[in-house]
């Protein structure tokens, strides 16, 4: 019995490893990047961006990648960014459910249509255990603002094709806890 014991061990183990690769990172324009010319709207419509995915800028220099509010993306207002980078390659995270913004902050740019929003689905239930009633959830979805007139860099990693997401990893954990204390008392 113990040889079937290291099966379900192994089996579980995979299983935690396949399930977080599930996030996905989306390349923005495809291979357009994040240029004039590309209909972002277009871009959009029939893909599902969900918490623990990422967005992937790919542009040449002369282009910015700016996080902002709904109203300043809508009337594209420069000057009050969430974020800001200009790096060339910027990997945004998507942490939050809800609609993000982004414009390229170069004069005309977003005017002429370098602007993105995308609408972030909530986790699944299925993903994460809720929190306790009466205990505080840390699932990350405090957003810190800078004060205004400042900017924050946003933090540039280099991707994969896939990214992995904390939630989905802990009843993955649950079931390999349980799967190894039951391999190892039967």
């Amino acid at each position: 019995m113990a040889s079937n014991a290291w099966i379900v061990c192994a089996l579980m183990l995979l299983l935690g490893m396949i399930v977080p690769s599930l996030a996905t990172v989306h390349t923005v324009g495809d291979s357009g990047g994040w240029a004039l010319g590309v209909d972002y709207s277009t871009w959009t419509s029939g893909k599902t961006f969900a918490v623990g995915d990422s967005l992937v800028f790919k542009y040449s220099s002369g282009h910015s990648v700016d996080e902002v509010s709904g109203s300043d993306y809508s009337s594209c207002s420069l000057g009050n960014s969430i974020s800001t980078d200009s790096s060339g390659s910027t990997t945004i995270p998507l942490k939050t459910a809800g609609s993000h913004y982004f414009i390229c902050s170069i004069v005309g740019h977003c005017g002429s249509g370098m602007k993105l929003t995308v609408t972030v689905a909530k986790a699944s239930t299925a993903a994460a255990p809720a929190a306790p009633s009466g205990t505080p959830s840390s699932g990350g979805n405090t957003a810190i603002t800078p004060p205004a007139g400042t900017t924050t860099p946003t933090t540039t990693t280099t991707t994969s094709t896939h990214s992995s997401s904390g939630a989905s990893l802990s009843p993955i954990m649950a079931v390999v806890s349980v799967a190894t204390f039951l391999a190892f008392w039967v």
